[in-house]
């Protein structure tokens, strides 16, 4: 017999911090990887129902600037998505100022908020789950590996 877990409706917190720019597809994935089985069948769980959190402050602040958006505009379309659904994208004042960022800088989408550490802290002291997602590059084929 194959039974399913009861989940509940997750309150997650993701924290962002690549070392390449490039690897925020990658890192998307995570997001992916939670809500997609939550809302399909058994779960059916609606979109809304997840509280989820991104708290970004490596490298991968620059692909949420908008004079960047050629480059990135794959992952900032993906991230739109995510946001339509409810997913909140935060962004570390203190890593902005690193860049030399400002709020207009950014998307529609993002948030600043005064410290990635704080944020994370707050969120978790709230219940909520973190989640660091670690983004390697394959050298090897699935096929060599196995």
């Amino acid at each position: 017999m194959n039974s399913q877990p009861n989940y509940d409706s997750p309150k997650v917190v993701y924290d962002f911090f690549l070392d390449e720019p490039e690897k925020m597809s990658a890192a998307l994935f995570w997001i992916r990887s939670l809500m997609n089985p939550l809302t399909e069948s058994p779960y059916d769980m609606a979109p809304e129902m997840m509280d989820i959190k991104v708290v970004i402050h490596g490298t991968e602040i620059v692909t949420l600037v908008k004079k960047n958006y050629a480059k990135y505009k794959d992952v900032v379309e993906r991230m739109r998505y995510y946001a339509a659904l409810g997913v909140e994208f935060k962004v570390c004042n203190l890593a902005a100022n690193d860049y030399d960022y400002e709020l207009n800088d950014f998307h529609e989408f993002v948030e600043l908020v005064p410290s990635a550490f704080t944020e994370l802290v707050h969120w978790q002291q709230h219940g909520y789950a973190l989640i660091i997602p670690q983004v390697h590059i394959r050298r090897r084929s699935l096929e060599e590996i196995r």
